[in-house]
């Protein structure tokens, strides 16, 4: 399908970097998989579950070389929703950007909504 994306708070960034790979945020790791979105349901996670925060990082991968551990699953909404069974590794991040939060709002990366 294309560019998946995964928000994370600074801490889990910083984990993800230094060690090289994820189980994800505490979400992930209770529900056995990593959460991502599409470009279509990306901007409603942010303001459902990251509403006000600051230090936010958006990343980039591309689902293709994710192969069978990655699977699209209806959730909010009856939305399909990329979900990872299996570890979030640096080296498939395709890029990763600041999340800005101006006056309340989430700023995106262009090409990103």
């Amino acid at each position: 399908m294309g560019l998946i994306y995964k928000i994370l708070r600074a801490p889990e960034w910083e984990a993800l970097q230094s060690q090289g790979q994820s189980a994800g945020a505490p979400i992930d790791i209770v529900d056995g998989y990593i959460h991502f979105s599409t470009a279509e349901t990306v901007a409603q996670t942010v303001a459902k579950y990251f509403e006000g925060m600051e230090g936010l990082m958006i990343l980039a991968l591309e689902d293709a070389p994710l192969g069978n551990a990655l699977k699209y699953e209806v959730a909010r909404g009856g939305a399909l929703f990329p979900h990872l069974y299996g570890p979030l590794r640096m080296a498939d991040v395709l890029w990763a950007k600041p999340l800005p939060l101006v006056e309340g709002t989430h700023h995106f990366p262009q090409g990103v909504l």
